[in-house]
């Protein structure tokens, strides 16, 4: 065999077993330290990895981040983050596995279950991806298999008598593609990525 042969059969080698590889970039968020602040710690237990925060809180684990006025939250066996958060409204922004996009979700309390890599949002939620959104009152993200929920449901926070705000019914909308898959609005160049997909086999909680 001669070296230029073997050689290009070594570069072919190496390709194949890249190819192979999985690229979960974004899941790697989870080897990511989490990081912290607020104005005011109501309780902070390094042994047992919970804390809860209020005023201004912002916390990081790689490319999530979540922006509140209060939240509860603790770091699980695998270093993922589980958390309730409280805002006015409370956001949530993660980068998508594989794209340069990334999700977004607002309302008045989250719930993210960072082992289960599920958001629930309540109240006044948005979900966006891109120039997609969903609005709702109820709002069921899983970025494991990139798939939604939506519900109508009346504000939970909202006082007794009040008028209801509207956000009872499903909103949504999925912006025109062009022949080669893009947006037809001007906007960033992020690879190309697959929509949101409804999940119909998802139990109403």
């Amino acid at each position: 065999m001669t070296f230029s042969l073997f050689l290009r059969r070594l570069v072919l080698l190496l390709g194949c077993l890249l190819a192979a590889m999985p690229t979960f970039a974004e899941r790697a968020d989870r080897d990511k330290p989490i990081q912290f602040s607020a104005d005011k710690s109501e309780a902070i237990n390094y042994e047992t990895k919970v804390a809860t925060l209020t005023g201004n809180v912002i916390i990081t684990q790689g490319t999530m981040i979540i922006h509140a006025d209060r939240v509860i939250f603790h770091q699980n066996p695998d270093n993922t983050m589980s958390a309730t958060a409280y805002g006015k409204p409370v956001s949530f922004r993660q980068k998508r596995d594989g794209s340069d996009e990334y999700v977004e979700g607002y309302a008045l309390r989250a719930e993210y279950d960072g082992q289960k890599e599920v958001l629930e949002l309540f109240d006044q939620a948005l979900l966006k991806q891109g120039t997609d959104e969903i609005r709702s009152n109820y709002i069921y993200y899983n970025s494991g298999t990139e798939t939604f929920r939506a519900e109508g449901r009346p504000d939970s926070t909202l006082p007794q008598g009040s008028t209801p705000s509207g956000e009872e019914r499903v909103h949504g909308t999925f912006q025109p593609k062009g022949k080669d898959g893009e947006s037809k609005l001007p906007q960033p160049k992020p690879k190309p990525a697959a929509p949101l997909k409804p999940d119909t086999n998802l139990e109403p909680r």
